[in-house]
């Protein structure tokens, strides 16, 4: 329950969190506090020293305030609030769930899958940055441990018939023994991969001994496996007992990056980066403190340490409250020697590298922005392009950038309804399509075409139609990496080892990139549910070559006997088989 006031005289003495509103009504600010009325009459001085209170107060109408039993409690609850309402003047941890995490579910047979949700049910470990490293891992796990994949355990899958599940729907494990893959998996990720092979190896020659050889190449190939992608992916260090997250900060133009370590038995296990918002007025140390807040009140692992540059302010209730979540004492420290302070300095030189990749980014949209004589930074670029076989299977894309990094979420795919082969018109039916969504798909401050000055000048017409001619457009043609601006004879020719005309690259190669991916992908289906599947001697190969060859069934139909005969891997007798079956 939370109380309105106007000043902080009639504040309790008690613990709790305070809300402050603008005028408005917007809250801009939530802190805690072991004594309310001692707290927050600080901020009611005449004369205030730090600049982010007196901005705060600037802005300042009212406040309200929910009393806790405890100061761990309004800890908790302060972390909860800043996440629900993201207040203009607290630290705030961003862009939290640009990372995947993998999760163990909550069933009775646990499936192993990847997620970016965060919910009370299940195991969680993460958040990963690499995607495409994750989903390598999960699927490599997932081979090894044999553990099911299906929602519904409605009987033997596939994958309970090539071996690679041991089929919990159809009785042939027990829970108890599910149960013990489960707990390998869950070591894997805490980074205690020694045991698991010790136990692979403890398996391979029980094997080996039984005469199983069979049992014992695979098991062989599994530690393999394991030693290899631990050697890629872990640093040893000397202590093989360490658990700790090793944490350090760098400060860029408006935000600050935070770089977290984990080390699990030893062993370097990864690298994390995150953004602080809202941290221009605030010290290293209360931005440390807010970061382990909001970080930790996620579904992770808690470490037995934390290793930090310098002092946090609530150090000993910070450590309580992490002690409560891990179950047992967690200590923070801030090293002076040795192989911690070495960790510590190596985050921090991560922290700073980030920082300086972040401020080339920048830079790249201030040269684009001048190059192309923008009104605005072109913070959010959108790429375009068409993938089809002779009209064929065509397909359309809209890839975005933001700050000059791929947005993905926000890329579309588009199946066109244009008859082909005609590239132009497909084109102005994406431009159409996609641009007809700006309620619901924020226009872009920046399009690139793939093409010269034919494509821009459709594209243009788009625009034109759809009202939108305020939206910045070009088209970047490949032969000579030349830029077309709309109402401009001449291309603009950025020099070739310019960060502009790099990202633009980028752009207009992620956009093919991702057109021609869902393309392959229509294809292949087309190509796995065709007749040419009744046909004997025609496999998958023969398929895929009939079908780049003639682009249809029904011009492989109306195909000579020689034309057939003549395509790359058809033997004389096959190509008599597709005659004879469509005559």
């Amino acid at each position: 329950m939370s109380s309105k006031i106007k000043s902080p005289e009639n504040l309790p003495k008690n613990p709790g969190v305070y809300i402050m509103r603008n005028a408005e009504g917007e809250i801009i600010y939530i802190g805690k506090a072991k004594n309310l009325l001692n707290r927050v009459r600080s901020y009611f001085r005449e004369k205030l020293d730090r600049p982010k209170t007196q901005i705060l107060m600037s802005h300042f109408d009212s406040l309200e305030y929910i009393l806790t039993n405890s100061e761990k409690e309004a800890l908790i609850l302060e972390a909860n609030l800043i996440k629900k309402h993201h207040p203009r003047y607290n630290v705030q941890l961003k862009d939290d769930k640009r990372y995947p995490y993998v999760k163990i579910t909550d069933e009775k047979f646990p499936r192993l899958v990847i997620t970016r949700n965060i919910t009370k049910n299940g195991v969680y470990y993460g958040p990963f940055t690499d995607v495409g490293s994750v989903k390598r891992t999960v699927k490599f796990l997932k081979s090894l441990f044999k553990i099911r994949t299906c929602r519904n355990m409605n009987g033997p899958c596939l994958n309970a018939q090539i071996d690679l599940c041991y089929a919990p729907c159809d009785g042939r494990i027990s829970e108890d023994e599910y149960a013990e893959i489960i707990n390998k998996i869950d070591l894997f990720f805490q980074g205690k991969y020694s045991v698991i092979v010790q136990n692979l190896k403890k398996e391979m020659a029980e094997a080996a001994q039984k005469e199983e050889y069979e049992k014992a190449a695979v098991l062989r190939d599994q530690i393999n496996s394991i030693e290899e992608i631990m050697e890629k992916q872990f640093v040893d260090l000397v202590d093989d007992d360490l658990d700790q997250d090793v944490i350090a900060t760098a400060q860029g133009k408006n935000d600050i990056v935070v770089i977290i370590m984990p080390v699990r038995n030893g062993k370097i296990t990864g690298r994390d980066d995150f953004l602080m918002s809202g941290s221009e007025y605030d010290s290293t140390s209360e931005i440390l403190s807010a970061f382990i807040q909001q970080y930790y009140g996620y579904n992770r692992h808690v470490p037995k340490q934390i290793l930090l540059p310098e002092e946090i302010d609530d150090k000993e209730l910070i450590e309580e409250w992490l002690s409560d979540l891990r179950g047992n004492k967690v200590y923070v420290k801030v090293p002076q020697k040795g192989v911690k302070l070495r960790l510590v300095k190596m985050a921090e030189k991560n922290a700073e590298i980030i920082i300086h990749q972040k401020k080339k980014l920048e830079n790249s949209l201030i040269e684009l922005k001048k190059y192309l004589k923008l009104e605005k930074l072109p913070r959010v670029i959108e790429g375009y392009d068409i993938s089809n076989i002779s009209g064929k299977f065509a397909v359309g894309s809209k890839v975005s950038f933001k700050d000059a990094k791929p947005n993905k979420k926000m890329y579309k795919h588009f199946r066109m309804e244009t008859p082909g082969p005609n590239d132009f018109a497909m084109m102005k039916e994406l431009l159409m399509r996609r641009l007809k969504m700006i309620e619901t798909d924020p226009e872009p401050d920046l399009i690139v075409i793939d093409g010269g000055k034919g494509q821009l000048g459709m594209a243009c017409d788009v625009l034109e139609e759809l009202n939108l001619t305020h939206i910045p457009i070009i088209g970047l043609a490949k032969e000579f990496e030349e830029i077309y601006l709309p109402n401009s004879s001449r291309p603009i020719i950025i020099p070739k080892n310019n960060r502009a005309l790099h990202l633009l690259q980028q752009v207009r190669d992620e956009s093919h990139r991702f057109a021609i991916t869902y393309h392959r992908k229509l294809r292949s289906k087309n190509i796995s549910q065709s007749s040419l599947d009744d046909i004997k001697g025609i496999g998958k190969k023969r398929k895929i070559n009939l079908l780049k060859e003639f682009g249809t069934i029904e011009n492989i139909k109306n195909a000579s006997l020689d034309e057939l005969a003549n395509v790359d891997g058809m033997s004389k007798k096959s190509a008599q088989n597709v005659y004879d079956y469509y005559h």
